[in-house]
C-alpha cells in the first residue's frame, strides 16, 4: 500500500513530501488552502516573512509549520503530543535541516500555560474537530500571540461567534473545512 503525502507548496522547501501516518485521524490542510493563508499572510505581511515568529499549535504532519519556514520565518514553533505525528515531524526536520523549525512534544493547552511572554506574530490552530477546543484556548491564546498579531485557524464551524476583540480578516472553505484568518485585540 502507497503512503499517503502531501508536498510543501511553496518557498525553499517546495515539492518536500511529507507522509502523513496511518491510524492518526490526521486532516492535514490541502494544498490549495496553504497557497491561500501564505498569500493572505503575504498581503497583511508586505510581502516578508522574515523575522517572523509562528506557532503550530497542533502541527499533526506540520505541513502548516514547515510551510512557514519554507517561506522564511525566523521561527516556527511545532507542538504535537501523538507519538507516531512527533516522529514524523522529526523525520522532516531532520531531511530539510531546516534551523527555523523547533519542535516540542507536548499538549497544547500546557504549551500555552507556560509561555512567559507573547512571542509570536502568527499562532496557526487546526484542533481535531469536535473536542470543543476553542474555548479552552481562547483565554490563554494572549500568552502566545504578540499584540495585533494573527490566528489562523480550522474549524468544522462557522466564525460566527468569535470571541470579542478577535476581528476576522479572511475566511474561506473547502469540504466541510472552514479556516480564516483573524487579527487578535
Amino acid at each position: 500500500m502507497k503512503k499517503h503525502q502531501i508536498r510543501i507548496v511553496g518557498g525553499a522547501y517546495r515539492r518536500t513530501p511529507i507522509s502523513v501516518p496511518h491510524g492518526e485521524h490526521l486532516r492535514p490542510t490541502p494544498d490549495r488552502v496553504r497557497e491561500t493563508l501564505f498569500n493572505w499572510l503575504a498581503h497583511f505581511w508586505d510581502g516578508t516573512f522574515t523575522g517572523r515568529h509562528v506557532l503550530d499549535l497542533f502541527a499533526g504532519t506540520g505541513a502548516l509549520g514547515f510551510e512557514a519556514a519554507s517561506r522564511g520565518v525566523e521561527t516556527a514553533q511545532l507542538v504535537e503530543q501523538a507519538p507516531a505525528a512527533l516522529a514524523g515531524l522529526r523525520a522532516v526536520q531532520a531531511r530539510l535541516k531546516a534551523p527555523a523549525i523547533r519542535i516540542h512534544a507536548g499538549e497544547a493547552c500546557a504549551f500555552l500555560r507556560a509561555l512567559q511572554a507573547p512571542a509570536y506574530d502568527l499562532v496557526m490552530l487546526d484542533p481535531p474537530f469536535g473536542a470543543g477546543w476553542l474555548p479552552r484556548l481562547h483565554p490563554l491564546l494572549d500568552r502566545a500571540v504578540l499584540p495585533g498579531g494573527l490566528l489562523y485557524l480550522e474549524s468544522e464551524a462557522s466564525f460566527d461567534a468569535l470571541p470579542s476583540g478577535w476581528e476576522l480578516l479572511r475566511q474561506g472553505r473547502a469540504g466541510q473545512v472552514r479556516y480564516g484568518l483573524i487579527r487578535t485585540g
